[in-house]
This record gives C-alpha cells, sequence and structure tokens, in this order.
C-alpha cells in the first residue's frame, strides 16, 4: 500500500477534525481526540498543525476556498444573476446535504467562535476566497442592470442569512421537506429582494 503524501495526511486530518468538531462541538474535541480517531500520537498531529486553533484557521480557509471555488465556476457562466442566484443557492443546500459538516464548521463554529479566529483571520481574511466570489457575482449583476446596486454587507448578510437559516433548519431537523425542495422558493426570494 502507497504511502500518504504529506498533503493528503493533512487533508485525511482535517475531515477528521471536522467531522468531530460537528459531531462532539469544537471545545469539547482535543487534539488527543483527533491523533486517537486516525490513529496516530499526538506529537506526529502536531508535526501538521502546531495547535488546535492552527487547525481551526486551516479548515476554515479550506472551506472558504472550496465554496469560493464553486461560486466562481458559476460567476464563470453564462448566467443571468437570477440564474446564478439559483446555482449558488442549489450548490450550497446540496453542499449542506452532502457535507454538513462544512457548512456547519462555517456557521456554528467560526461565526460563533470568534475569539478562536482573533489572530490572522480578522474581519474576512479568513473566507476571503468565498467573500471574493459573492462580491462578484454581486459587482456583475449591478454592471448588468439585473441587481440593484446597495451596500454590499446590506446584501450579503440578506443572502448569507437565507442559505444559513435555511441550512440551520435543516440542521435542527425542523424542515418538513428535504432542504432541495426550497431552491426555488428561496432562489426567489433572494432574487426578489436584491433585484434593480
Amino acid at each position: 500500500m502507497a504511502r500518504m503524501s504529506k498533503e493528503e495526511k493533512k487533508r485525511q486530518i482535517m475531515d477528521t477534525a471536522l467531522r468531530l468538531f460537528s459531531k462532539e462541538g469544537f471545545f469539547e474535541v482535543t487534539m488527543a481526540d483527533i491523533a486517537r480517531e486516525l490513529g496516530m500520537s499526538v506529537g506526529n498531529l502536531y508535526n501538521y498543525f502546531g495547535s488546535k486553533d492552527a487547525l481551526a484557521k486551516e479548515l476554515i480557509l479550506y472551506i472558504s476556498k472550496l465554496l469560493g471555488e464553486e461560486i466562481r465556476k458559476i460567476n464563470l457562466k453564462p448566467l443571468s444573476a437570477k440564474e446564478k442566484i439559483k446555482e449558488i443557492v442549489r450548490f450550497y443546500f446540496h453542499t449542506a446535504k452532502e457535507r454538513p459538516e462544512l457548512i456547519e464548521y462555517f456557521l456554528r463554529i467560526y461565526l460563533s467562535n470568534r475569539e478562536v479566529f482573533k489572530n490572522g483571520c480578522e474581519g474576512m481574511i479568513c473566507v476571503s476566497p468565498f467573500v471574493t466570489e459573492i462580491m462578484i457575482f454581486f459587482e456583475e449583476g449591478v454592471r448588468s442592470g439585473e441587481l440593484r446596486d446597495q451596500d454590499f454587507f446590506s446584501a450579503f448578510g440578506l443572502f448569507m442569512g437565507y442559505l444559513g437559516g435555511m441550512v440551520f433548519l435543516m440542521g435542527e431537523r425542523m424542515l418538513p421537506n428535504d432542504i432541495a425542495f426550497y431552491v426555488e422558493d428561496i432562489s426567489e426570494n433572494i432574487y426578489r429582494a436584491l433585484k434593480a
């Protein structure tokens, strides 16, 4: 069996940490718990991540990059702003369903525990790949005349409020239907709130 590269091992550690943080809670999980789950020594784990906070920051950078890359693909498509909104909503809901630990980490750990991310993740630094692509989406929509020119944070808050709220309801098992059922209505609501 081939040995894992350092990058593959790092990704395995991150995936395991995400799963454990999602299941047990960020503050309840220790580096020793992560090492035990992986069958490696704690000392070896520290060769990859110098602290739990360093791992936490690496995870939010990874998630932001992953989400940003997918939204970039949508931004590059020759679609209207209305169609792009639907694509973004569909992608976000699909990710929340298939890899809930990614979205849960973003919503429950990153946004709720700012003290963990105070050094090196101030403002939106650690989520800039994701935020940048959303910003590009808004700018292009305004330039085409389809979206209303407004403060970025107002538009971003509205967009993410809808997405985060629905994913939260899904996570709490409060939605009577599968989250995919809501793509059309949520997309339409977001578009109506943003359109010129």
